[in-house]
């Protein structure tokens, strides 16, 4: 890494990957904005920060207000005078079939896992443009490519973020500024925290997946770190992620029955149904 590359912020920083990503960083003495709604996790993240050897400061942030955005930006530009990395990591979980999500769950979805990643970029990006160079991540999910039926806000919510980064990465490209889209699959987190359903039982299939998981939060941050050390646009966290993304590709119909054959098992071995 260039050692001009040492600031960055981190929104959903107060817990789970976002948390795991500030350490990651701080490995390297990098100077950190940790950002989160909660302000106390944004602080208790923020001492790990320093004792694991990097500097910086913790801010409270709802990624569904532009005014937070705003504050966090002049913070930066005082402090700083600019950032070399952002990563939009802050978001929620839901479960719920297209016609059983309530439009309230479907616009609380999309308001913070899908428009919080516009509004940080729509408050950074212009920062990096500025100076020419840095690095945009966007934290997506294996589900912009899975699209299992009843997961349909998260889905759609993270297969746009997915696009996002792909129309920005091709929008910075002439700037010298890269994007990196974090698409990882089930790994233990805080994630369920905020979960949303239309039945309380559906949130035994995304939790017995993350208890299944093999992937830990630093495995996934070390991977995340890589791709801005080698400014690499995609990550998926596991091979079996990758196989599936392959399979999509070559025979979307075979990809269909294979979802559908997963969703069918982990909802037997859950007790509980998607949709």
């Amino acid at each position: 890494m260039a050692q001009a590359y040492s600031r960055v912020v981190i929104t959903g920083g107060g817990s789970g990957l976002g948390r795991a990503l500030a350490l990651r960083f701080a490995r390297e003495r990098w100077r950190i904005a940790v950002a989160d709604i909660n302000a106390e996790g944004a602080a208790e993240t923020l001492a790990l920060v320093q004792a694991a050897g990097g500097d910086g400061f913790a801010q409270r942030l709802d990624v569904r207000r532009e005014a937070d955005f705003a504050a966090l930006a002049a913070r930066v530009t005082r402090e700083w005078g600019s950032i070399d990395v952002l990563v939009n990591n802050a978001g929620v979980a839901a479960s719920g079939s297209v016609v059983e999500t309530s439009l309230a769950d479907w616009a609380w979805m999309l308001d913070i896992n899908l428009m919080g990643v516009v509004r940080g970029c729509q408050a950074f990006v212009p920062m990096l443009k500025a100076q020419g160079r840095g690095h945009v991540v966007n934290v997506a999910a294996f589900a912009a490519f899975a699209s299992m039926p009843g997961v349909a806000s998260y889905n759609v919510a993270k297969a746009g973020v997915l696009s996002l980064s792909e129309t920005l990465r091709g929008e910075l490209h002439p700037h010298g500024i890269g994007v990196t889209a974090a698409c990882p699959a089930f790994f233990k987190t805080n994630l369920l925290d905020n979960f949303r359903a239309p039945d309380a039982s559906q949130k035994n299939v995304p939790m017995m997946m993350m208890r299944a998981s093999k992937v830990t939060a630093a495995e996934v941050a070390d991977a995340i770190y890589r791709a801005v050390r080698d400014r690499t646009f995609l990550v998926l966290s596991d091979s079996s992620s990758r196989s599936f993304c392959r399979l999509k590709r070559l025979s979307p119909e075979l990809a269909f029955r294979s979802m559908m054959k997963l969703k069918s098992a982990v909802e037997h071995k859950a007790g509980a149904r998607l949709a």
